[in-house]
Formats: C-alpha cells, structure tokens, sequence
C-alpha cells in the first residue's frame, strides 16, 4: 500500500523539498498531498494532519516520520547510500546536516525560499546576515574540497543527506545572489540543474495562481 507525504506548498516549503528529495532519492512509494500555506502560521489543515503542526509529515509501511532530518534518517535507513559509505565522512556529512537543520537562521529568516521569484540581490545586507553567509560558504567549502578535489555533490558523484538538506540553500543563494565562493557557485549550478530540482521547479508552477502569497 502507497504512504504519504504531506508538503506545503512547492514555491515556498524549504522544509518541504528536503523531505520530498529523500522520499525520491530513496524510491520510496508515497502519495503526495500539497497543502496551500497561508503564512504566518495561520495553515490550520497542516496543523490537523501532521503531528508537529508542519511540513513535511511522512506516513510509509506503518511509520509516521516529522521533521525534515528526521525523515531522511528515515530514507537512508532504505536506501543507506544517502548517506557517504565512509564511517569519517560519514560523520562530517551528519554534522552539516543537522548544523542546516539547527543553524543559519539569518540566511532563512532574510533569504525566503521562493522558486519562482527573479534573482537580484538584497538592498541591504546585515552584519548578521553577512557572517551567515560567509559561514554558510565555508561550510559547503570544506565538504565540497574534502578530498582535496572539488566533488560533484557534497560528498562525492551522488547527492546524499546532506544535499538534500542545503537544497534549499542552493535556491536561495541562486535567488538572492549571495556571495560564496567560487566552488560553491559550482555545486549550486549542479543542484538546480538536477533532474528532481527541475521537477520541484516544475511542480511548483503547475500548483494554482491563488497559492501564491503577498509579500
């Protein structure tokens, strides 16, 4: 019998696309229910269904799984490639994961996910923000040059956790023009060119016009 995973909306719902990554890359079979968020917290259907009161929410083979992390912990249990077969980098992979899921709040509380807004800079960058970001370059720096050469994903030729994770981040940077460094822009590139990236994208613009929120 089919699962379910519930997301918010597909222009908006960061949390949301780190789940859905997992479910794909794990080849889980799952129906998806996508739920209009309203903003401000005000999306009562979301609070009803799932038991943390957000997205994404997974029902699969008799397991519910909330939060992003938790749900991909979940998806590498089924398919352990998603996360690096090597015990060290393993190890490092986990340590950025949950640092995406506990950290950066300036990037996400400045830097709104939105696929479909058109990439231009912030008018006004913040000290705050600005150290985010610098740190945020250096994070995906060190995992990207692990090895000593720059890999294709985080962690080696195929995405893992931990792209699953700063996807969202790759969209912002993209969006919002942020300044990382060189080999970061190259990762960023790769992730939005993906085929499930594309899909998301795809998805995103299908879902109806009065979905969309006003800023």
């Amino acid at each position: 019998m089919a699962g379910m995973l519930l997301l918010g909306s597909r222009r908006y719902s960061s949390w949301s696309l780190r789940g859905w990554l997992a479910v794909r890359l794990a080849g889980l079979d799952v129906t998806e229910k996508v739920i209009a968020l309203k903003g401000g917290g005000r999306t009562t259907e979301i609070h009803v269904r799932s038991p943390n009161r957000m997205v994404p929410y997974l029902q699969h083979d008799g397991a519910d799984v909330w939060e992003s992390l938790a749900i991909c912990e979940y998806c590498a249990e089924i398919a352990p490639s998603l996360w690096p077969e090597d015990r060290i980098v393993r190890a490092h992979a986990r340590s950025i994961s949950a640092q995406m899921h506990a950290g950066f709040r300036p990037i996400r509380q400045n830097c709104s996910m939105d696929v479909e807004r058109t990439p231009a800079p912030l008018a006004e960058i913040s000290e705050e923000l600005a150290a985010d970001v610098a740190l945020l370059s250096r994070t995906l720096k060190d995992a990207l040059l692990r090895s000593g050469q720059p890999t294709t994903f985080l962690f080696g030729d195929r995405m893992t956790v931990a792209d699953c994770m700063y996807a969202p981040i790759a969209i912002r940077i993209h969006t919002f023009e942020l300044t990382v460094d060189p080999v970061v822009k190259v990762w960023v590139r790769t992730m939005l060119d993906q085929p499930l990236i594309q899909e998301w994208y795809a998805l995103a613009e299908a879902e109806p016009a009065e979905w969309r929120l006003l800023y």
